[in-house]
């Protein structure tokens, strides 16, 4: 192909038509597009509530969670420090916990639910 070749295809302005019914198609996909109700917003204003007393929850949970294990951390001695020391000082320390069975039944029945839950709806994520 020489150059003259290329420079007479490269300049040729052949017009692109659609096909018949294109254009009709793509304005009735449009209009049908168009005449859909928009979409039905988020209720933040109702979700809101659930998502602060949960980040609570959770902030709460961290700071117990944290005064149970500043005993079992004081115990532990810095020199000779392992984590099997520390896992056995938290262990004593939860042990000695008032109702800390309660609370690993609250837990295994949270778990439970949510199990649960997301085998009744199919979920597998």
């Amino acid at each position: 192909m020489t150059s003259d070749e290329l420079d007479r295809i490269l300049s040729a302005e052949d017009r692109i038509v659609p096909s018949s019914g294109f254009a009709a198609s793509v304005m009735d996909t449009v209009r049908r597009e168009a005449a859909t109700p928009p979409p039905i917003p988020f209720p933040w204003t109702r979700a809101l509530p659930g998502l602060v007393v949960g980040i609570a929850a959770l902030a709460g949970l961290l700071v117990a969670g944290f005064a149970l294990l500043r005993p079992a951390i004081a115990a532990v001695n810095p020199d000779t420090f392992s984590l099997a020391q520390l896992l056995a000082a938290t262990r004593v320390a939860a042990q000695k916990a008032d109702g800390a069975g309660w609370i690993a039944l609250t837990l295994l029945l949270t778990l439970a639910s949510v199990y649960f839950s997301f085998r009744a709806t199919g979920s597998r994520n």
